[in-house]
């Protein structure tokens, strides 16, 4: 490698570690793409009779085990029975204890939605009157902690392996057969592979305390894995490992019996790679659409093979780019990239890009649902970005277009430079050592031999400013399809819009046929706060209205001491009721526009002098909590 190319090949690996850092960390938990959108008893009511059953209805089906769903009773003792049951599709029950005393009951959750993410929560209901609990409900969450953004990186990986893989392999094949003896492409492809064989093998053992506990002690729970091996995701995992082991033959073929035939017999060789390729790249992109968003939701039998398609374009585009890149970088001076070979991926890059284009206005159409659902929810506003990120992509690309047109071989060229180390300065080239046997005198002439064929590397690499041009522009390229890869890794995690908003609407109606009759004076509360950080003053108003026993609408403002309203990375609200020892009740709203938080449903289980505390943090490490005492119900 030379000393201008190591630095750019070590920037985009910093690059690749900090955006994947930097987006995993702030992507928490994974967000939950199957939502409660109903319970039975509702969230926060009161009944005269303890039920029989507690029932959960979700915006989709989703996987459960025996523990899946858990009633607790005021002391924390469960008293749910028997296994969960599948009432109707979404709806799912388990049976309580006869002889329910009075007091409030918590039901936690914790289940699988049907594109493989994991869901959890809890909510209380009172029977007879609330009372105090000594269950802890904040801390419901799923696929989050270390183990998460583990997870999350391995997913990362196992997206960068496979485009490097069918990438490298369809630049190899459809445009550059002369790279099949290029050492660096080999191992660019070769790497490829093992980094997908390796995240998929990571996968499979996170999976099981991904989906459950998420303690790290429990990644090598054989008995968690055999539960894993049973599911929708860990059938698609163990598929993409057997079709690693087909990949693993093409890549020996591709770059062994193929490299070694004479052009001729090259041809048929050719067709056969790429129809077996093309089936195994195709398969592969199968092991994610069968068992994520595309497997779900509306028409997944038209958005599984569009799913595949879309991975494929991104794959010969992107992994293309990363081998053309490779190429211009480190291909031997006696095997340049043809002017051709580039202009082959120029038109393999226009087609993948329609394909992109094409695929991905379906794609969004159908997680979307709405033009409001891409300013409105996390998914919409991560799609922008993404859309952004390929504009911004397809301009450079355009720029490297150009650079493609002006380019010519270099064959002239290389005869030129040839001619001119020929003539370079006798002390350029060593001679042989006075003593054959000095192994000193030999080793320095090895390296004083390796520093004259780099440095003639060098030159040639540079006599040809239009290649150098390209490669500069591919270089930025690369950078650019870093930061859109890791965009998009979160984007799979994420709940789509269209869920969304089903299950916000959902909810909203439930807890306005849940609420009662009574009506009470709306509240509203300013609190100034200082996190001691930058920008760490404001002032937070609440507002809940209409502020009486049972469902609440909650809204939560932001603003400088100006009165100028801004984000801020979090905000949490939390009711006590002191003199009874209810709570503190947590609230997490949600973010609705700049500086402005709401909640629908906050449910206040008795009428008091409640305790309103708000918890504002402004950066990673500055927070602080709020608090003001009111008469609510």
């Amino acid at each position: 490698m030379t000393r201008t190319t190591a630095p750019r090949l070590r920037t985009l690996v910093l690059l690749f570690l900090a955006v994947t850092g930097a987006l995993l960390a702030g992507a928490g938990p994974a967000s939950a793409h199957a939502a409660l959108t109903g319970s039975d008893p509702a969230q926060g009511v009161v009944v005269d009779k303890a039920p029989d059953q507690v029932s959960l209805t979700f915006s989709e089906k989703v996987a459960m085990n025996d523990d899946s769903l858990r009633v607790l009773d005021p002391k924390g003792k469960r008293v749910d029975v028997g296994k969960p049951s599948d009432v109707s599709g979404t709806t799912y029950a388990v049976q309580l204890k006869s002889g329910l005393g009075n007091g409030t009951y918590t039901v936690t959750y914790q289940v699988v939605s049907a594109d493989s993410h994991p869901v959890a929560g809890a909510y209380t209901f009172s029977v007879g009157a609330p009372s105090m609990t000594t269950v802890s409900v904040s801390g419901q969450t799923a696929g989050g902690g270390v183990v998460g953004w583990l997870y999350g990186f391995g997913r990362y990986v196992s997206y960068a392996g496979y485009i490097v893989l069918v990438g490298g392999g369809a630049f190899v094949l459809a445009c550059w057969q002369r790279g099949s003896g290029v050492r660096a492409l080999q191992r660019l492809v070769v790497g490829g592979w093992l980094a997908l064989t390796a995240a998929t093998l990571w996968l499979l053992l996170l999976r099981g305390s991904y989906t459950t506990s998420g303690k790290f002690g429990d990644v090598f729970d054989l008995s968690l894995l055999g539960q894993v091996l049973q599911t929708k995701t860990g059938a698609a995992l163990v598929s993409r490992l057997l079709l690693l082991a087909a990949a693993a033959l093409f890549i020996a073929v591709l770059f062994g019996t193929y490299d070694k035939r004479e052009d001729e017999e090259k041809r048929d060789l050719r067709f056969g790679l790429a129809i077996g390729g093309t089936v195994v790249a195709a398969g592969l992109a199968a092991s994610w659409a069968m068992a994520e968003h595309a497997s779900t939701g509306l028409q997944p039998g038209i958005a599984m093979p569009v799913d595949v398609l879309h991975l494929l374009a991104v794959a010969a585009w992107l992994g293309g780019l990363v081998a053309l890149l490779v190429a211009l970088h480190r291909a031997p001076a006696d095997t340049p990239v043809e002017a051709a070979a580039v202009h082959r991926f120029s038109r393999l890059a226009f087609g993948s890009v329609a394909a992109l284009v094409a695929t991905g206005i379906y794609q969004s159409w159908r997680q979307l649902g709405s033009w409001s659902a891409f300013t409105d929810t996390r998914y919409g506003q991560l799609l922008l970005v993404k859309i952004g990120l390929v504009l911004l992509l397809v301009g450079i690309a355009w720029i490297s277009r150009r650079w493609t047109a002006r380019l010519t071989d270099t064959a002239a060229t290389t005869a030129t430079t040839e001619q001119a180390e020929a003539e370079l300065p006798a002390k350029e080239h060593v001679t042989a050592p006075a003593a054959a046997g000095d192994s000193e005198r030999a080793a320095q002439l090895s390296r004083q031999r390796a520093a004259v064929d780099a440095t003639r590397q060098k030159r040639l690499r540079k006599a040809d400013p239009n290649r150098f041009g390209l490669r500069r522009s591919v270089f930025v390229e690369a950078g650019v399809a870093v930061v859109l890869l890791a965009v998009t890794t979160v984007l799979t995690q994420t709940e789509p819009g269209r869920t969304e908003q089903e299950a916000k609407a959902a909810t909203s109606s439930s807890s306005s046929s849940s609420s009662s009759s009574s009506t009470s004076g709306a509240l509203t509360l300013d609190m100034p706060f200082d996190t001691g950080g930058k920008d760490g003053k404001g002032v937070v108003r609440l507002d809940l209205d209409p502020a009486r026993v049972g469902g609440n609408e909650m809204h939560v403002y932001v603003q400088r001491p100006n009165g100028r309203a801004f984000d801020i990375p979090e905000v949490k609200v939390a009711f006590t009721l002191e003199a009874k020892k209810i709570g503190p009740l947590p609230v997490t709203p949600d973010h609705i526009a700049t500086g402005h938080w709401a909640a629908d449903g906050v449910q206040i289980p008795m009428a008091g002098e409640w305790k309103i505390a708000v918890t504002v943090r402004t950066s990673d490490i500055d927070q602080t909590s709020v608090s003001k005492n009111a008469q609510i119900g």
